[in-house]
């Protein structure tokens, strides 16, 4: 408590609820009652934590109303990503994933050589409106007027300028992902180290992909779980996308199973229940993802997988078909080659393929002719190694099963019905999804901003985002910013 040397009794008990009230339900916001300035205490100085002390000119009043102290520092006791739960997952019972969505306006964007879009900081988490805050008129105006406040906070410019390059972690058919730092000042929370997505919107345009470039961002605000990699924000140049994620510093699975061979089904069974937990996930918000393979599941410090890449996820209800041919080969259910429409059950379809490389080492249709690969997927029976238990077997029978009316997981219980499998009879479902089963294996990490489990054709490569053409009608990518909710907010 801070020392008062003249403030009345009368005056403190007057604003003694109100302190309560405004602690209760701004955990930003710190009040003090009136003093007149104390000695100065070494011992009772936090002005380094908290910022300086705003005092009231007078003190003689009793009805003066809390002064309200500006934005402390948020103490970084914890790691942004990677290190323990994202800030945005809580595994709290009480309170449920949060997700808020701030679209702007992009309009500007277009005009602006920078490419810098407005940034909204995330207001308070819903979690608030719980807090009783009853017989307080006072505490209820008071927070009226700084939610009004914060609606009219100067907003930010990020744009490209405010994440300086550190390395390629990965490439694609339509741009680069780099590791990035953002500059001090303009970071909110956590270390500041993400990874960032360019894309060329003239390549996105001549490949007739605006709606897969669009979806993956719009499918991005709206999912949170703790084995998704979470958008940070999205913005545009006049030529290239921007999408800012959480850096993953422990790799790709496939470079793990690259280096290792295969896994133990002790090991595969945790990784396949937090990709299971995941795109059941998915499925419940009606979105498919399309692309699940190796390359596409990162690995925390920690030893937890994360799915990322949304480039050809689609959202779907129950009764509809997809009949767009994507994906990877070697992971394309058979009804996504035979061009049948495809629904939920072709996810399934590729979390049975990546089981089975997990287990054996490779896909279990291989061919270096495309032709006699997708022959292969539609016709040739599945052939298990008999080393692995009967367990897995009938696992992988369930998942690869080519009828998708037929296969594991397709049916009204969904992803339940895959939880439910003797395989799974060991994980608590509860637990993993609260990341509290710990993997066996973490990846050798030396730092938040480590690469070292990220392979050196990418990480060699000059971290340069080059220039690229200007596109005639960037007006297609309209409303593509983003800036998610304040996630410090989101994990108390």
């Amino acid at each position: 408590m801070l020392p008062s040397s003249s403030t009345s009794s009368s005056s403190g008990d007057q604003q003694k609820m109100p302190l309560r009230s405004m602690l209760a339900t701004r955990l930003t916001r710190l009040n003090i009652p009136s003093s007149t300035p104390a000695a100065a205490d070494p011992d009772l100085d936090f002005s380094e934590l908290f910022g300086p002390v705003m005092l009231p000119t007078s003190s003689s009043s009793p009805s003066a109303a809390p002064i309200l102290l500006g934005e402390p520092q948020v103490i970084r006791n914890r790691s942004h990503s990677f290190v323990g739960p994202s800030p945005r997952f809580t595994s709290s019972k009480s309170l449920p994933f949060l997700q808020q969505e701030f679209q702007l306006d992009d309009s500007d964007d277009e005009d602006d050589e920078s490419g810098k879009i407005e940034e909204v900081s995330g207001g308070p988490g819903p979690q608030e409106d719980h807090l009783n805050t009853s017989n307080n008129t006072t505490a209820a105006a008071a927070t009226q007027e700084e939610e009004e406040e914060e609606k009219k906070q100067v907003m930010k410019k990020i744009g490209p300028g405010d994440f300086e390059i550190l390395r390629v972690i990965g490439k694609g058919a339509f741009g680069k992902v780099f590791q990035v730092r953002m500059n001090r000042g303009v970071v909110i929370n956590g270390d500041g180290i993400f990874a960032m997505k360019v894309m060329r919107k003239e390549t996105i345009i001549k490949n007739n992909h605006v709606d897969y470039m669009r979806a993956e961002r719009d499918i991005l605000t709206k999912v949170v779980h703790p084995f998704i990699v979470q958008l940070r924000y999205s913005f545009q140049t006049k030529s290239k996308l921007y999408l800012i994620l959480d850096f993953i510093n422990g790799g790709h699975l496939f470079y793990h199973l690259y280096r290792q061979g295969i896994f133990s089904e002790d090991q595969a069974r945790v990784y396949t229940a937090e990709i299971v937990s995941a795109v059941s996930h998915l499925h419940q918000s009606g979105i498919v993802h399309r692309d699940l393979k190796p390359e596409n599941i990162l690995m925390n410090a920690d030893g937890h997988v994360m799915l990322t890449d949304f480039g050809l996820a689609k959202e779907i209800d129950e009764s509809s078909r997809s009949n767009s041919m994507c994906g990877t080969t070697e992971y394309m259910a058979p009804e996504i080659l035979l061009a049948k429409g495809h629904n939920k059950a072709a996810d399934w379809w590729s979390v049975g393929i990546l089981l089975y490389e997990m287990l054996t080492g490779k896909p279990p249709y291989v061919h270096s002719s495309r032709k006699k690969l997708q022959e292969r997927i539609i016709n040739e029976k599945l052939k298990l190694p008999p080393r692995l238990s009967s367990e897995a077997h009938s696992l992988l029978k369930g998942l690869l099963q080519k009828d998708p009316s037929k296969r594991l997981g397709s049916g009204l219980r969904g992803g339940d019905e895959i939880k439910s499998h003797k395989w799974f009879r060991s994980i608590n479902w509860k637990k993993l999804e609260g990341r509290e089963l710990q993997p066996k294996f973490k990846p050798d990490v030396s730092g938040k901003d480590c690469t070292a489990n990220f392979d050196r054709c990418w990480t060699t490569m000059p971290p340069d985002d080059s220039p690229a053409a200007t596109p005639t009608s960037g007006e297609l990518f309209q409303g593509y910013t983003y800036v998610a909710p304040n996630p410090w907010l989101s994990s108390q």
